[in-house]
């Protein structure tokens, strides 16, 4: 007589493969996809025209960035480093230099009347400019427009501009706006 080979029961397999998988899938990590805050501007009404707004020279504050991750802005190689600086000269204007944006005198609530730079920076990367650098660009032109908010909250308030009430934040931009404009890449390196 044949003897029968004894067999491993195996019902319970499926359930412990289940509880693996779950446990495994609740205790990875997953990375989160980062990106930059941007806020667009609105779109535009239906009936509004395009229409070419002729900016002065004076006014742009123009960056270029190559392919080799260089910075030109206006004519002049920087450092990413001392775009910072740069840039709040420019948006600031202290000395009312001709060669910076113009002002305008606006009414703005808790300042009075002041003068408004129409300074605007314009940003415009090359396609091989390395993701790196952008990044960086970026993070430079956003610390100047927030040390900017900040020197005028501390001069009025005594407070940094994220400790003010969201009017006289409103204010503060009103005083101080930093307007970026970032054009199409262009393929200037041939990368």
């Amino acid at each position: 007589m044949a003897r029968k080979t004894p067999e491993i029961n195996s019902s319970s397999m499926a359930d412990i493969a289940f509880l693996l998988l779950i446990f495994f899938l609740v205790s990875t990590t997953m990375d989160v996809d980062t990106g930059i805050y941007k806020k667009l501007p609105p779109m535009p009404e239906k009936d509004q025209v395009d229409e070419d707004v002729k900016v002065k020279k004076r006014n742009v504050l123009a960056i270029l960035v190559n392919r080799n991750n260089e910075l030109l802005v206006n004519g002049e190689l920087l450092d990413i480093s001392q775009l910072r600086e740069k840039t709040k000269e420019f948006i600031l204007n202290p000395n009312n230099d001709e060669n910076l944006p113009e002002k305008q005198t606006k009414t703005v609530p808790f300042f009075g009347d002041v003068q408004v730079s129409k300074g605007l920076v314009s940003l415009q990367n090359d396609r091989g400019t390395s993701y790196e650098t952008y990044i960086r660009v970026q993070d430079e032109l956003a610390i100047a427009g927030r040390e900017i908010k900040d020197e005028k909250a501390m001069q009025k308030w005594g407070k940094v501009y994220s400790e003010l009430t969201k009017e006289q934040q409103d204010a503060v931009k009103k005083y101080v706006p930093l307007q970026v404009s970032e054009a199409e890449p262009k393929n200037v390196g041939g990368k």
